[in-house]
């Protein structure tokens, strides 16, 4: 084969070294033995990148993806198409894909022209329903896929219904390593003398590590001269959430224990030379993870094929790799297992050298030159397959069928919004108006706002100020004697109201809400949890249609994260019944509407219905709020098809005249959001493009074909007046217009991951 390949040109795609994890190792592994293997063949690297700026990388990645940005993975496609790549091999994990369930990584397969080679790094027994979603089209989107045990290629059958004769079995690479007896190591690391325990890898709570600490008491009775070595730095996703809280615990119950003398933390993330020195130094390797549910362990492949005996516990990989006499497994979580199989071993020359022996010859077939060539086999299998699929046109898709690309996100003019106290609540043109002070509204909006972003990726220091700000505004606006919010406040933090409207609680209970059921922090969560629970029973005694709307939306992300709770799911039922009651009024053939008049924040009333009806299993309410939806749709599209909302300059009122102006942000922004959650609930693109009309409002798609966004801060005039836009960018508008793109950004990844991008020229 290396001689009549016709491939000349690979592209993998995946992380990359010096990104510090398994996948980044094996990716960089895998180029260069396939590159070594088969010299004829342009081997080079796409990586995806978690933080800003990316990595220092060698020359051989050539282009790199941004996590979260679905635009650069369509630009990675364009690169590989252009650049006529043969064959492009895939390193798959959820958790490096941006999009729901890592489904970014779906909108650029489907752009590629080429065959497309898999590897499935995690194969999950109990996938989410997007997971599922994900793999499914993932093992479609591949001409084949790789996995690295049995067991895998059985769940991928099983589970996900992938084709068998679509599944390649190619093991884990390993380097190739003699061998040796592990005394030629140790004096490196001051060890001689000693015996060796090692546990390397990414250091995080599921790797078990307090198990073994346990257990050593018992081993250093019997063999006091043992050491054991834990190598490996913190994983990069634990330190950012937790620090070194997780090795710090470590290393207390070490000095707990009385074994500190025994115990070398390598707080460092080792090349591959010095790895297989750490490797070589060692008499016994323990890998005593937590869970089961790994199907594939690099450090365990590492270790094996070096011919280690191994002690683990028997998660899925080391299940079938240790059996028969190839190792020796123990328990989940039992110290006491591992101390007596750790001293056993350690007792029995014979049967541990007999299971290095059995381990280090069935290691000679999965070093990388051997790996190499399967793979090389596999993408040649790929190539012949992939002349005959028609499902990838060689036609460059034109503007229609492609996705719209959304304005950028600018964050400038909020961030000037935004002081140490709150957002405040108006504008002098661009300039805040501290003589108008700040108002909960808007605080609770530019906090949904900023729990959005962080689920689009938008992690920065300046989303995380805006959301610590409003929360601590929110909880400092809650009065606990008359259980209500205050909205005004003044510049000098006097509040100027006793408390706020039943909109404004209702506004105030919807980020609550989103706080509990959106917010990756914890802290977050316990304080809008608290919060919500105080401020939901005044909902009993509110008469605005708009308040129970809000407060229905709220409660419906409140329960994404606490289903079981009964008081709220009561009140979300009154809250139901009382719109139902209220449009069973009200509408006729002529009206379909909750109310006499169209006035504000009109489409949140439909909104509440849908999601209800939906969330609840009740058709009859879900009908009515996608029935009055449809209605206020229609109503507010203009004889040349761009989006109309009611204006405020005198709003509508039945059988009366409708303004047309003023035209508010506001309202576009909630025909944003209830159109959008009418396409997730029924999948009728029709409501995509809907959303699509009414977000086209902001950027010039409006009766006088004026842009009331500002590319350049990110700001949002005031309204849309007869002859002009309003200059002054308020907090209300701005906020608008950012929380209908974050709203259009998150459904443009599904719809453009899940999916043949729709034509969205409405």
């Amino acid at each position: 084969m290396k001689e009549t390949s016709r491939i000349r040109k690979i592209a993998f795609v995946g992380d990359h070294l010096p990104r510090k994890c398994g996948i980044a190792t094996f990716t960089s592994d895998l180029l260069a033995a396939v590159a070594n293997a088969h010299p004829q063949s342009q081997c080079f690297s796409v990586s995806v990148n978690d933080v800003k700026g990316g990595y220092e990388y060698p020359e051989v990645v050539r282009f790199e993806i941004e996590e979260q940005d679905l635009s650069s993975y369509l630009r990675a496609a364009d690169f590989l198409n252009i650049s006529n790549v043969d064959i492009v091999c895939l390193q798959h994990e959820f958790g490096i894909f941006g999009g729901p369930a890592g489904g970014h990584i779906l909108a650029f397969l489907r752009e590629l022209r080429m065959p497309v080679v898999t590897t499935l790094h995690t194969v999950l027994r109990e996938p989410r329903a997007d997971q599922r979603r994900v793999m499914r089209e993932l093992i479609s989107l591949s001409t084949r896929v790789v996995v690295m045990t049995e067991r895998g290629r059985q769940m991928l059958q099983d589970i996900y219904e992938a084709p068998p004769a679509k599944i390649d079995l190619i093991a884990h690479g390993i380097p190739d390593v003699g061998f040796v007896d592990p005394t030629y190591f140790k004096d490196q690391f001051g060890v001689e003398g000693k015996v060796v325990l090692l546990t390397f890898g990414l250091l995080s709570p599921n790797k078990g590590i307090e198990c073994v600490l346990n257990a050593l008491p018992g081993i250093l009775a019997e063999f006091p001269d043992v050491v054991y070595i834990v190598l490996g730095a913190t994983h990069p996703n634990e330190l950012r959430e937790h620090g070194e809280a997780y090795r710090l615990s470590l290393e207390i119950l070490a000095k707990k224990n009385k074994v500190e003398k025994n115990v070398i933390f390598y707080n460092r993330f080792v090349d591959l030379e010095n790895l297989k020195e750490f490797i070589g130094a060692a008499d016994l390797y323990i890998t005593p993870y937590l869970n089961e549910a790994q199907i594939t362990s690099g450090t365990l492949a590492y270790t094996f094929g070096a011919g280690k005996a191994v002690v683990s516990t028997p998660y899925w990989h080391a299940a079938e790799l240790l059996a028969e006499d190839r190792g020796v497994l123990v328990p989940f979580g039992d110290s006491e297992a591992i101390a007596r199989e750790v001293t056993g071993l350690l007792k029995d020359d014979t049967r541990r050298h007999a299971i290095r022996k059995n381990a280090y010859r069935i290691g000679r077939e999965m070093i990388w030159s051997n790996v190499a060539q399967l793979y090389m086999r596999s993408f040649e299998l790929s190539r012949l397959e992939g002349a005959a699929l028609s499902r990838k046109s060689l036609v460059t898709k034109t503007l229609d069928q492609r996705p719209r690309e959304l304005p950028e996100l600018k964050l400038n003019h909020l961030s000037r919004m935004t002081d140490s106290t709150g957002v405040f609540q108006h504008a002098i043109f661009s300039v805040p108006n501290f003589s108008e002070g700040y108002c909960t509204d808007d605080n609770a909006r530019a906090f949904i706002l900023a729990v959005l972003l962080g689920e689009l990726g938008e992690e920065s220091e300046r989303v995380r100020t805006i959301a610590t700000t409003c929360a601590a505004f929110l909880h400092h606006a809650f009065d606990a004697n008359t259980k209500r919010f205050h909205n005004h406040m003044s510049f000098d933090r006097r509040w100027l109201d006793d408390h706020g409207s039943e909109d404004c609680q209702g506004r105030a209970l919807w980020a609550l809400g989103i706080g509990v059921g959106r917010s990756p922090s914890r802290g977050f969560q316990m304080m809008a949890g608290q919060l919500f629970a105080l401020a939901l029973p005044a909902f009993t005694e509110f008469t605005s249609p708009r308040a129970w709307a809000f407060g229905l939306i709220g409660i419906h992300e409140y329960l994404r994260r606490l289903s079981g709770d009964s008081l709220v799911n009561q009140t979300r039922e009154m809250l139901t019944s009382r719109l139902m009651e209220l449009f069973r009024r009200s509408a006729k053939l002529d009206w379909c509407w909750f109310e006499e008049e169209l006035s504000y924040d009109n489409a949140k009333l439909a909104h509440a219905l849908i999601l209800s009806g939906h969330a609840t299993g009740q058709p009859a309410v879900f009908e009515r709020g996608v029935q009055a939806l449809r209605w206020l749709t229609e109503l507010q599209v203009s004889e040349k098809d761009h989006f109309r909302p009611i204006g405020s300059n005198g709003f509508y009122r039945r059988d009366g005249l409708r303004a047309n102006f003023d035209q508010q942000p506001i309202e576009a922004q909630a025909t944003v959001s209830a159109c959008l959650e009418a396409y997730r609930a029924t999948s009728d693109v029709w409501w995509y493009e809907q959303a699509q009309r009414a977000f086209d409002w902001f950027i010039g798609w409006n009766d006088l074909g004026l842009e009331l966004y500002s590319p350049e801060s990110g700001g949002c005039g005031d309204g849309l007046h007869v002859d002009r836009v309003n200059a002054n960018q308020g907090a209300e508008s701005t906020l608008a217009f950012l929380l209908s793109l974050a709203e259009m950004r998150l459904a443009q990844n599904m719809v453009t991951s899940f999916k043949e991008p729709i034509a969205i020229g409405a």
